[in-house]
């Protein structure tokens, strides 16, 4: 990792433990495993979802080269992540930009994006593919999104799998003018923020939902010199990150940061955040109750012990989880930009083709 950013500060009390610089995969910390941040401008697709220019120099089947702007990652010919495994704890999806295809061993099936979230608990065992189709065949395809890991504790990794969509138009929002009007606009997926709608329900056995968990994961978005106050974390012992990514500098509390990055900040303190640059800022807030246990991880695999691991990687074999219901292991939904989702066993949901603008 390069150097730190420097964190400058002019009082004792200062609000930053720690200030990591982002990369390819950003730092995080217990509950949470793991956070990446694809930001792909894909070109004009070819009319079946693939993009409409070479292939060569890229190494399909494991392509991160973000070459041109963009990587294929493990997809053949569509873009995107085709049916994999995962075991023992919990996906978490943030779409910003563009539509990602969804379909799982469970039979589920979902199109997704534009602020849209959705929510996987691995639990005992799934299989789901996630695909990026390139549906404009006449102007680029720009996709933007954080996948976040977050740890499910030993009593739950034996659940059973859970899938969850959290539209864009029911996602609570705190919107703060501060004294000069100047506009902060908190997007809630997780944890309950004074001045906001309650959140929406995350799956029944996420650490998430447990009052312990003391979760949050939110979205900042700040004009130009905004001012709001970060309330402090509930639970004594939760650890915070925000992540800043987008603008100029950000300071927080006495401390200024001049640079993206991730920051571990106190979390049982208040602490004002002010846009000091010239364009609007952005963060995501990632915030829980460490877990507090051992892990071991192999691959799509998430437990406590390494025999535990043995037995995903004996059960994979012997159950793929389910099995594959569908004809790919690269399923898309179709040429329409539609929004929906077909949980086991219920009827299917539509949403607005567009979600509303403000994610």
């Amino acid at each position: 990792m390069s150097s730190s950013p420097t964190v400058s500060s002019s009082a004792a009390s200062l609000p930053v433990v720690q200030a990591q610089a982002l990369g390819p995969l950003w730092p995080t910390m217990d509950p949470f495993l793991f956070c990446a941040h694809h930001d792909d401008a894909y070109p004009a697709g070819n009319g079946a979802f693939a993009p409409a220019v070479s292939l060569e120099g890229r190494q399909i089947g494991s392509d991160f080269s973000r070459k041109d702007g963009w990587s294929m990652y493990h997809g053949d010919t569509v873009p995107g992540f085709p049916g994999h495994p995962h075991r023992g704890f919990e996906t978490v999806t943030l779409v910003r930009k563009g539509l990602i295809d969804h379909a799982d061993s469970l039979g589920a099936a979902a199109r997704f994006g534009g602020g849209d979230v959705q929510w996987v608990t691995a639990g005992k065992g799934i299989q789901h593919s996630e695909m990026f189709p390139l549906l404009n065949a006449a102007e680029p395809n720009p996709l933007e999104l954080f996948q976040i890991w977050l740890n499910l504790p030993a009593r739950n990794k034996m659940v059973a799998p859970h899938f969850t969509m959290l539209w864009n138009e029911r996602i609570p929002r705190l919107v703060h003018h501060d004294d000069a009007g100047r506009a902060t606009t908190v997007t809630v997926v997780a944890g309950a923020l004074p001045g906001a709608p309650a959140p929406l329900a995350p799956p029944p056995e996420s650490w998430a939902s447990q009052s312990e968990g003391d979760v949050a994961i939110w979205t900042l978005h700040m004009d130009p010199g905004a001012q709001w106050t970060l309330p402090a974390a509930q639970g004594q012992g939760t650890r915070r990150m925000l992540y800043f990514f987008v603008g100029d500098s950000l300071r927080v509390g006495p401390q200024d940061v001049g640079q993206h990055a991730a920051l571990e900040l106190v979390a049982g303190q208040d602490w004002l955040l002010t846009n000091t640059g010239a364009t609007p800022l952005e963060c995501l807030l990632l915030q829980g109750q460490p877990i507090a246990e051992p892990v071991a991880q192999y691959g799509p695999f998430v437990m406590n012990t390494q025999a535990e691991i043995m037995q995903a990687m004996n059960d994979y074999r012997r159950t793929q989880f389910g099995g594959w219901p569908w004809p790919d292991q690269d399923p898309v939904h179709g040429t329409e930009a539609r929004r929906f989702a077909r949980y086991p066993g219920q009827a299917q949901e539509e949403r607005p083709a567009e979600a509303p603008a403000g994610a």
